[in-house]
């Protein structure tokens, strides 16, 4: 295994990252400075579009172009024209809450937490967006982060990044219906914040571990498989990408907006080889 900081610009908040299989290209966000990426690893190509508001996390679309994750809901984002126009806004609309990361299940919908600004109470959820349709599917969350989905589509994965927990839900992905949420796994013992996760072709699940430095690998049991040390103490996602996705990407965080004096290595980009596993696809937004 080996672990190889990326050269790409560093970010404020590096999170979101979405491997196309069908442009073989990584697409990724830095939710402060309200930019979406796009970085051809194979040409080294990398390009930038601003957005109007802080980002919680982006997603492509069948019909081209993405969607994005701003405060006050889910717009549309034009790769032509950098248009950014508004598809599904949180209706009623709430200041101290805004939009978190997000994911598409394997039926084209797209799934987003929210979080609450203050982070002092529960008042985030979790939605769903289907055909431009928004939907509320669970509620009393601080910060949503992480969604992601078994191979079976029969569990979804979603963390309180506050709470500590990564929990786990019972999925119908014929309705794109959560129930039954239950504690999977808590990180305590590893750091405080369970961000961006995904889920590899086992069925294990890889998340980032915001301010634990680490990320690590859990069995469908909540088993930890593997604990990897990142160069930088705040990773913040992880995505398989590559040919055969088999490439970890893991974008991190630069603590400097918190007025602390960022390690060398806070903000950059780092790419995870020879972990001997494989990703899934990410599917598109049906909308």
């Amino acid at each position: 295994m080996q672990i190889s900081r990326l050269d790409l610009p560093k970010c404020q908040v590096g999170e979101g990252p979405v491997w196309d299989v069908a442009e073989q290209a990584l697409y990724y966000i830095d939710i402060l400075a309200q930019k979406v990426f796009r970085w051809d690893p194979e040409s080294g190509d990398h390009k930038a579009w601003d957005v109007p508001d802080m980002i919680g996390s982006m997603a492509l679309r069948e019909q081209g172009g993405a969607i994005v994750a701003l405060v006050t809901g889910v717009h549309s984002l034009d790769f032509e024209s950098g248009a950014v126009e508004p598809l599904a806004l949180l209706d009623p609309a709430d200041p101290e809450v805004q939009l978190a990361d997000g994911k598409v299940d394997r039926r084209g919908r797209f799934v987003f937490g929210t979080s609450h600004r203050k982070a002092a109470e529960p008042r985030g959820g979790l939605y769903v967006l289907d055909q431009g349709e928004l939907r509320q599917i669970d509620r009393e969350l601080t910060l949503g982060n992480g969604p992601c989905w078994s191979p079976d589509d029969r569990v979804l994965y979603h963390a309180d990044s506050m709470a500590h927990v990564i929990y786990a839900y019972d999925y119908d992905i014929e309705t794109g219906r959560a129930s039954n949420r239950r504690e999977f796994f808590n990180t305590s013992d590893y750091g405080p914040i369970p961000d961006g996760a995904t889920v590899d072709v086992d069925g294990n699940l890889w998340t980032a571990i915001c301010e634990g430095g680490v990320v690590l690998c859990l069995s469908p049991e909540g088993k930890v498989l593997r604990a990897i040390e990142m160069p930088t103490k705040l990773p913040a996602s992880c995505m398989f990408f590559g040919p055969k996705l088999d490439r970890l990407f893991v974008p991190s965080i630069d603590p400097s907006f918190l007025g602390r004096e960022p390690a060398p290595d806070d903000g950059a980009c780092f790419v995870i080889d020879g972990l001997g596993v494989t990703g899934l696809p990410e599917p598109r937004y049906n909308g």
